[in-house]
């Protein structure tokens, strides 16, 4: 076992630290691990591979990725924030708690964190700084809210969870909804105390929106709304496969953002090649990665480690903490579903093994690299959000306003622990 180890945080090492992209460095590991110490077995990383990639469910994600591009780029999100403003302006953060609605529902077809947050930080940053709200508040709930794109379903992260070990994406999909929502909401409790006790940081707007006014504008969301029950209703209902729905989804958005928002040929074209590009690096991960879980898997590595934590008799509770501890350091340094795909191989058995539910780890896995996508230095939604303020807003002073959100999530990963079938109740109810 310490010749495992040895190879395999000396190769990550020196591989990824060298600037090696990170999946050529985990598929160089797990050869090392197979040839060394698995006694030459490297023949069996190619049958993974292609096992992996020839799996129908990952066939997915390119086409989720495809959607979360079209939509943002089809001016989908500025009907939605002009939608659900109205809502929300008379309330003490005003629409600082549109962003996190409009990042909630954009999440439900997008499924990346990254799209949400760009999408809607391009909206809502000029129209709010022109408003005279705190542009740090505006960047941390931007960059909060985007986080759900990755919980609320569909989800790219969930999908390549469910991909990897072989769980059901469908009932992922429906353990995501309710935390999804009870974070959204958090969230919104958090930004309404804040602004109660600071109100200089969301300005609140005297003019008086009529009822009837708000609910026409509610109504006019119906083309995305059907959007979302296309996709989501087809899985729930049993009438599609979340890949046949994702087909269903691309074809649906492409319709939406030409009717009711604005995209174009040229747009659909560029949608296109960007998720091909981002396809393409996430597959390169999960590659690299897939060679690195066969040798794992071979050599016996979570078993041990099971062992030894029955050893040492340290009970599933300490087990989780020490594995989220794991992980907020980690997210410091790697992207989000990097993260995930690269710790799956030893986390995964090692959770279930300890009797943790395979769809409960899902979601509170994902909330883990939500928060890595808000933690400096690399955090995404930061470093997007930041470019979209122009730097008017540093990455510090965005990665400390976002600090109550990241504390949020945490509080989210307390409160599933305390309470599974928050995650649990709608795939046992439904499906």
């Amino acid at each position: 076992m310490a010749a495992f180890w040895g190879i395999l945080l000396g190769g990550l090492t020196v591989l990824a630290g060298s600037g090696l992209a990170l999946g050529a460095a985990l598929g160089l590991t797990g050869f090392l691990l197979l040839q060394f110490v698995a006694g030459g077995s490297t023949f069996v990383a190619v049958d993974a591979v292609w096992n992996v990639f020839n799996s129908f469910t990952l066939s997915a994600i390119p086409l989720f990725i495809m959607l979360g591009e079209i939509m943002l780029r089809s001016g989908v999100s500025e009907r939605i924030y002009s939608a659900l403003s109205p809502l929300f302006r008379r309330i003490a953060g005003g629409l600082l708690h549109t962003n996190i609605a409009v990042c909630t529902l954009f999440g439900a077809v997008s499924g990346s964190s990254l799209s949400t947050a760009a999408a809607v930080g391009s909206v809502a940053y000029p129209e709010m700084t022109a408003r005279g709200y705190d542009r740090s508040m505006v960047v941390a709930s931007l960059a909060g809210g985007g986080t759900l794109g990755l919980l609320i379903p569909p989800s790219l992260s969930l999908l390549i969870y469910g991909a990897l070990t072989e769980t059901s994406i469908g009932r992922l999909f429906m353990a995501g909804i309710v935390p999804g929502l009870l974070i959204a909401f958090l969230f919104m409790v958090y930004i309404f105390l804040r602004c109660l006790a600071a109100p200089a940081l969301a300005p609140r707007d005297g003019e008086a929106t009529p009822p009837l006014r708000i609910l026409f504008s509610l109504l006019s969301l119906w083309p995305f709304l059907l959007l979302i029950v296309a996709i989501m209703g087809s899985i729930v209902l049993g009438i599609a496969t979340p890949t046949e729905a994702a087909g269903i989804g691309v074809l649906a958005t492409i319709v939406v953002g030409r009717l009711w928002g604005s995209l174009t040929m040229r747009t659909l074209v560029v949608s296109v090649y960007s998720s091909i590009l981002l396809y393409a690096s996430i597959a390169f991960v999960v590659m690299g990665a897939t060679i690195l879980a066969q040798a794992v898997s071979l050599i016996g590595v979570p078993q041990a480690i099971l062992e030894t934590v029955r050893a040492f008799d340290l009970g599933p509770l300490t087990v989780l903490f020490l594995v989220v501890l794991v992980y907020l350091v980690l997210g410091c340094f790697f992207d989000g579903l990097s993260l995930m795909i690269m710790t799956l191989p030893i986390v995964f058995p090692l959770m279930t093994g300890l009797g943790f539910h395979p769809i409960w780890l899902g979601v509170v896995i994902t909330i883990m690299i939500e928060i890595g996508q808000v933690t400096p230095p690399v955090g995404l939604n930061l470093s997007v959000l930041v470019s979209v303020t122009k730097e008017e807003v540093t990455l510090g002073s965005a990665a400390l306003a976002t600090m109550p959100y990241w504390l949020l999530l945490l509080l989210g990963v307390a409160l599933l622990t305390a309470m599974p079938q928050l995650a649990l109740y709608l795939p046992e109810a439904l499906m």
